[in-house]
């Protein structure tokens, strides 16, 4: 018998969601008249039909940023809640697979060879794929466990690996030019975002939220255990390389862009389901909505809040870690197998 609370979220779902994509346009809005021109704080409207440095700022500056907060947000969420039906872990995100790692590792290499942004991003996007491809191949040569845990164990050790490796690249690096580039742009952030990084990173993150929103119910069965899906009509082993690599390939992406973001592909699944309820047909499109908002929210604080800019990753972590204590002491995070 299906529990009349989860019966009751199935129901408000779909007014929850138009909700939830309400207060993103607001949100969005709110982001592109907040920051610190013409004076700190919001902009009035108005202002931008008199002061073209103004409107250059907001078409200019503000709106690919706050469209790069979107994309981020939107596939660290959307990603997140896929590997943790798919994990049937309420503690995975990307980062478990190696694929942050990997992206890192991409980026600081690049920086210390001397590639511009687009060498960058193709480095980093390189490297992310390949930590999966590794956690994938390494899995596959474990000879115990089931299916998921050999993809948990060899995704830790891809990623301590890529971690390693970005340490080695850290301490060679000149401490005087390319270790302060390559330090920022692991701690996360939007300042760089342009259209035309936009024109390289939204078709892939894009591609990736779509798709996995659309496998959303093949999404929630792979959290039931082999036999069961596989009852259920699922291919566990097929389906699930599919929604890995493209959860992995949306994270990929917007990391390359944007550098190293943490805690959204975590913490913004757990806040989906506890808003529209635990089954996937909600939780992923949900979480892909809250973690937009979530990123735009954190980048407007980062970039208008303070003299200087703060790092997006900190904004995220700080936020973060809160949201996350006080799941915890409500015992709010819960993932169920059937």
């Amino acid at each position: 018998m299906i529990p009349s609370g989860r019966v009751a979220q199935a129901r408000t779902a779909p007014v929850s969601l138009a909700l939830a994509l309400f207060l993103l346009l607001a949100v969005s809005c709110a982001a592109l008249l907040f920051g610190r021109y013409p004076t700190p704080g919001f902009i009035d409207p108005r202002i931008l039909f008199d002061d073209p440095m103004a409107l250059r700022v907001v078409l200019l500056v503000r709106l690919p940023r706050t469209i790069g907060a979107l994309l981020l947000g939107a596939a660290l969420g959307a990603s997140g809640a896929a590997m943790q039906f798919v994990f049937a872990n309420p503690l995975v995100d990307a980062g478990f697979l190696g694929v942050s790692q990997g992206a890192s590792f991409g980026a600081a290499l690049s920086m210390l060879v001397g590639g511009g942004s687009m060498a960058l991003f193709g480095s980093a996007f390189g490297f992310a794929l390949l930590a999966l491809g590794m956690s994938v191949a390494m899995a596959g040569r474990i000879r115990f466990g089931g299916a998921v845990l050999r993809l948990l164990l060899s995704g830790m050790a891809v990623s301590a690996f890529f971690s390693a490796l970005v340490a080695l690249i850290k301490y060679g690096a000149d401490p005087l030019s390319t270790l302060p580039e390559i330090t920022y742009w692991l701690m996360g952030g939007l300042s760089g975002t342009s259209w035309k990084s936009l024109t390289v990173a939204a078709p892939v993150a894009l591609a990736s939220v779509s798709l996995l929103v659309a496998l959303r119910w093949r999404t929630a069965l792979l959290s039931l255990d082999e036999a069961t899906a596989a009852s259920l009509g699922a291919r566990p082993r097929l389906e699930r390389a599919v929604v890995l690599t493209t959860a992995a390939a949306g994270v990929a992406a917007v990391t390359a862009m944007a550098g190293v973001v943490a805690w959204v592909g975590l913490i913004v699944p757990h806040l989906s389901r506890l808003v529209l309820g635990g089954d996937g047909s909600s939780t992923v499109p949900g979480s892909a909505i809250l973690g937009a908002i979530f990123v735009v929210m954190c980048d407007a604080v980062s970039r208008g809040l303070f003299p200087g800019e703060l790092p997006l990753g900190i904004t995220t972590s700080l936020i973060g870690t809160v949201v996350f204590f006080f799941l915890l002491v409500r015992r709010r995070i819960n993932v169920e197998r059937g």
